[in-house]
């Protein structure tokens, strides 16, 4: 699927670290095009990753961290760190049910996403609107007027463990989704 193909924008970002005297400066060791993973019929831009978290910034450890994961893509999330992601999706399209290991924010920068949860329920999400994503099972689809595209802003952040009391400790579902198993 080519960026070209869609009725927004292609994505950047913009990384800023210190010069010697501590003053901030733009950090020229990565292209500021974001890098795109095609999976399924979504597409991930992957805007950020940490390894550790609190985050390790001196130095630009955290920089070299990112730029190892360019080449291989994390999971959905990190467990000792955080994942910043960008997600396209197609008109009409709906994710398969999942479960993250992870807390997460989705945050609709265009469209209109309805996230449906296992249990039936569901919310519509307009630009702006915020889900706090708490290891649930759950999907996205797609409903944007006019056949549009929808972009959600994701960051996943570590979590403990989740218990249900008749479940036991709910893990990573990824239902077929394309990617790999998390970390």
């Amino acid at each position: 699927m080519s960026q070209h193909n869609k009725d927004i924008r292609p994505l950047q970002r913009f990384v800023t670290t210190h010069d010697d005297n501590g003053q901030a400066i733009f950090s020229n060791r990565l292209s500021e095009d974001m890098p795109v993973q095609n999976v399924d019929q979504v597409t991930f831009s992957l805007a950020y990753t940490s390894e550790q978290f609190p985050s390790q910034l001196s130095g630009d450890a955290d920089i070299a961290s990112y730029e190892r994961r360019l080449s291989s893509p994390p999971g959905l999330s990190i467990s000792t760190g955080t994942v910043c992601r960008i997600v396209d999706m197609p008109p009409n399209t709906i994710s398969p049910m999942h479960r993250t290991v992870s807390l997460d924010y989705g945050v609709v920068l265009e469209g209109e996403v309805e996230l449906l949860l296992d249990s039936g329920e569901k919310r519509l999400l307009k630009r702006g609107d915020v889900a706090v994503q708490r290891a649930t099972n759950h999907a996205w689809r797609n409903v944007t007027p006019n056949e549009g595209w929808s972009r959600m802003l994701y960051v996943l952040t570590p979590c403990q463990p989740v218990e249900v009391k008749n479940k036991g400790v709910l893990g990573e579902d990824l239902n077929g989704m394309g990617v790999k198993s998390s970390e």
